[in-house]
């Protein structure tokens, strides 16, 4: 499993991780796209922001591997802001490359390709 090295780990002041720091014994947690609903938590969307922004300024608009990325952070943005780059594609390996929809980010997450401090 490949580690992102200077990926955030987790959103700063709360439990939003961002990152795993192992791989699973038991098995690789699948990706599946969740529907993101209007009335999501405050909290929730600025997580999603935070990561999407990371995932910006880390990878751009270049393909990028799952590696330690977490599952569930990614399955939020699955099939909109991270589309797979890669046909077929595994949602249950470490190995399999992403890629972020910018133009699709960018409508759903605006704040997070703002110039400056992101708060």
């Amino acid at each position: 499993m490949l580690k992102h090295r200077g990926f955030p780990g987790r959103l700063p002041g709360t439990d939003f991780q961002f990152t795993i720091r192992r791989a699973n014994p038991k098995g690789v947690t699948p990706l599946v796209a969740r529907e993101r609903f209007r009335d999501r938590r405050p909290a929730d969307r600025r997580a999603d922001t935070a990561f999407v922004r990371a995932l910006w300024e880390h990878f751009g608009d270049q393909p990028f591997e799952r590696g330690n990325l977490d599952a569930g952070r990614l399955s939020w943005l699955l099939d909109r802001e991270v589309r797979p780059a890669e046909d077929p594609f595994d949602p249950e390996s470490y190995d399999a490359l992403l890629i972020l929809d910018v133009a699709i980010a960018r409508a759903s997450f605006p704040e997070a390709f703002e110039e400056g401090e992101f708060s």
